[in-house]
């Protein structure tokens, strides 16, 4: 068998039954019993949350439970540095978790009985935002008069840095066929 598929384009076993609409998705499945999680996304570039106000949405029929920032112990996660908080808002242990640095960065999630009750319940939570300045480039980023991103993280927006020098340059230049 994987002597006849090594390079070949296969098609996938679900390919027919998606495109048709015949194949389910994980969020078509219906189980009994199942809750429901919606969450509130910060929809501002840059800003500080100075409070959350959930009392409405706690207080929602079918509304199970309304997490924050303050409710998740390891709050923190990323690619190359755990910069990036899983709920941002006052009240995580993690430092400077109340800045929001993309309209995607989530500030509270509700679990509701029904899909209905939490999309209800997270456009009754109020935040207070303080609007903080937006960098829109890296170059104006980098400057050294640019607002800090991750202000424990040092005095620079630079996350990493590596200066690689090998070999003679000058040489190597005087060797090549083409230089592009």
């Amino acid at each position: 068998m994987l002597q006849n598929s090594v390079g070949k384009s296969l098609p996938r076993i679900d390919a027919q039954g998606k495109v048709t609409g015949k194949t389910l998705y994980s969020g078509d499945l219906q189980k009994p019993g199942m809750l429901h999680m919606k969450i509130l996304f910060a929809e501002r570039s840059h800003a500080r949350v100075k409070n959350i106000f959930t009392a409405n949405a706690e207080s929602l029929a079918g509304v199970l439970a309304v997490y924050t920032a303050k409710d998740v112990p390891v709050n923190e996660y990323g690619l190359q540095i755990s910069d990036q908080p899983v709920l941002c808002g006052p009240g995580s242990s993690k430092p400077y978790a109340d800045i929001v640095r993309f309209v995607g960065d989530q500030i509270a999630v509700v679990v509701a009985r029904t899909e209905v009750e939490a999309e209800t319940a997270v456009k009754l939570i109020k935040v207070d935002y303080e609007d903080l300045p937006v960098l829109t480039d890296p170059i104006t980023a980098m400057r050294s008069d640019a607002p800090l991103l991750h202000p424990d993280r040092g005095s620079t927006n630079v996350c990493v840095h590596y200066k690689i020098r090998k070999g003679n340059v000058e040489e190597a230049f005087a060797n090549a066929d083409v230089i592009v």
